[in-house]
């Protein structure tokens, strides 16, 4: 879909009402990972060179309507201006908002109380949202991982304003148009993690568009429970086998290679570790009771790197084992670090979401050479899905 950008629109001498995501985490009363915050520095400097004024709306924590103290975007002020290198003037409420005092008014960066302060935010009450509105000349979101809620200051502020995406927004939809809507063929996909019913729409939609599907995780036993597998104690989810037969199929009609672990790392004991033998997973395969996959094995691993050699564009959510716990991180990490090779030899274009993804590919020290890491959770799934995400559509030009 089109959608507009900061260089499509005139901001000089504009406000401009600009949704951020700076929901970050704390420890003691501090900000422990100030990687959201510093990832809206573009935007604000464009803003800024631009000759307009950000006024940030954003969320903390999920307050539910109410003033919750605790859930204070001030804690994140000294974290804001160290990343911006710019003093923020911060507004507590938005009647203030509305009626800026002179300081505020002056100052190159404006930051508004926590939004879901207020209930009308997320009931996207048409009211609360021509408020907000009124705030600015021009509305920014940048705030992708927010896109995939139809809130007051995602969705109904742009009924109302000139709107377009700031520069992280840009960065995210770009990224994932050129890994699903546009890719460079051969594409494929690597999808794992405990569930297939969490992840049942990425994979329908993801069968339609793929060359080549790999599944690994604990979802990845259910595949293979569904193809005749007894697989002892290990994660399954029985209720969904015939759900993975239907995906099986599908990929089978549509001329996607779907490749799931021929041979598995097999344990007693989940925890770090712990002794294991290496198996043959098969349709055959008969595992006693206490007995459980943890990880792909070596055979499967080495399909899925030359599977990874034969690609052009890679999409990754969720890691091939249980890759919190060593040695059953072994599939993952040598996966995530064949990816980040091929991506640094200008082979392979790779995209990544999801919060355990990027955990995996920070321990497997992959991440810094993917194409593109999306810090995005929900609204980067929904986007793989299929779905329309609301804050998206609301920016089309």
């Amino acid at each position: 879909m089109a959608w507009l950008t900061l260089d499509d629109l005139d901001l000089s001498g504009k406000r401009v009402l600009t949704r951020v995501d700076i929901n970050v985490p704390l420890q003691n009363g501090r900000v422990s990972d100030a990687s959201r915050i510093t990832r809206i520095k573009p935007t604000v400097d464009s803003i800024l060179a631009k000759g307009g004024q950000p006024l940030l709306l954003a969320h903390f924590g999920r307050p539910k309507g109410k003033v919750v103290l605790d859930m204070s975007l001030r804690v994140v002020l000294p974290a804001l201006e160290a990343a911006l290198g710019r003093k923020v003037a911060f507004v507590e409420t938005l009647d203030a908002a509305e009626t800026l005092p002179e300081e505020a008014r002056s100052a190159e960066v404006i930051l508004v109380e926590n939004i879901r302060f207020h209930p009308g935010e997320e009931a996207n009450d048409p009211a609360f949202a021509a408020r907000l509105a009124a705030l600015g000349d021009v509305y920014c979101n940048d705030a992708f991982s927010a896109a995939h809620r139809a809130h007051a200051s995602t969705e109904g502020v742009a009924r109302h304003l000139p709107s377009c995406a700031g520069r992280l927004m840009q960065a995210e939809l770009t990224a994932l148009e050129s890994a699903l809507a546009r890719p460079t063929r051969p594409v494929g996909a690597v999808v794992g993690g405990a569930k297939v019913s969490t992840k049942l729409d990425l994979l329908s939609n993801l069968v339609e568009k793929l060359d080549v599907l790999i599944i690994g995780g604990g979802m990845a036993n259910t595949f293979l429970m569904a193809q005749g597998a007894d697989l002892g104690a290990s994660l399954v989810e029985a209720d969904m086998l015939d759900t993975a037969r239907d995906i099986i199929a599908k990929a089978k009609a549509k001329g996607c290679n779907l490749i799931l672990p021929s041979d598995g790392a097999v344990a007693r004991a989940f925890q770090e570790g712990a002794p294991f033998e290496t198996l043959p997973l098969t349709a055959d395969t008969v595992l006693e009771s206490d007995q459980m996959v943890l990880d792909a094995g070596p055979d499967s691993t080495a399909a899925i790197l030359t599977a990874l050699e034969g690609l052009k564009t890679l999409i990754w959510n969720g890691p091939l084992g249980a890759f919190e716990i060593a040695p059953f991180d072994t599939a993952t990490g040598s996966a995530a670090r064949k990816a980040a090779e091929l991506t640094r030899a200008g082979q392979l274009i790779t995209v990544a979401g999801g919060g355990d993804t990027v955990a995996a590919l920070n321990a497997a020290e992959a991440a810094e050479d993917f194409s593109y890491i999306s810090t995005a959770g929900g609204a980067f799934l929904e986007w793989m899905e299929g779905k329309t995400l609301p804050g998206v559509a609301a920016l089309g030009g």
